[in-house]
């Protein structure tokens, strides 16, 4: 008997191990004060043949669509992206965003125009993913591109989220069809 509960003990001990180190509040406060966020570049205007659509859930009749010429994850952890919403008439909301995946946050660094220039948002600050201030964006974090918090590893990793219709590594995303 109490072999067995030794190797339940062992294995209980891997398993934590094995899910990474947890960290406390004080180590994420430290890193929250330490973080720098990158200067944000804007990138080209978005060209219709490198947009990718993705499913941003029922509630919405609008088509949403990232350009994948845009896409970036800088080594701040933000995940950088140009969005295209397209309404059902056929106007389209151009921005330029970031994503802070550790901490489920947003920022809308540009809005386009409709002489496919940008002018820089002046009121540029995060906002929490929470306030589910656009939908879109929350699927965007979960599904795609932040999956468990953690930024995409790479450009391609998020083009194929897009292109599959989400990310394997998100939770409760299946690998054929959907979700």
């Amino acid at each position: 008997m109490r072999a067995l509960a030794s190797v339940g003990i062992c294995l209980a001990l891997l398993g934590c191990a094995a899910s990474g180190p947890l960290e406390s509040d004080w180590q994420r406060e430290q890193e929250a004060k330490n973080w720098h966020e990158e200067l944000a570049t804007l990138p080209p205007y978005p060209k219709r043949g490198s947009l990718i659509e993705f499913d941003a859930g029922p509630a919405t009749d609008f088509r949403f669509f990232v350009d994948s010429a845009s896409l970036s994850v800088g080594d701040d952890g933000v995940v950088r992206y140009v969005l295209v919403a397209r309404s059902p008439q056929g106007a389209e909301n151009v921005s330029f965003e970031g994503l802070r995946c550790s901490n489920g946050e947003y920022k809308i660094y540009a809005t386009g125009l409709g002489d496919r220039s940008w002018v820089r948002n002046r009121d540029a600050h995060w906002r929490s993913l929470a306030q589910r201030a656009g939908m879109w964006r929350w699927v965007l974090a979960k599904d795609y591109f932040c999956p468990n918090r953690i930024p995409i590893r790479s450009i391609a990793e998020g083009v194929e989220a897009l292109k599959s219709g989400g990310n394997a590594r998100a939770t409760g995303l299946r690998n054929d069809t959907g979700r």
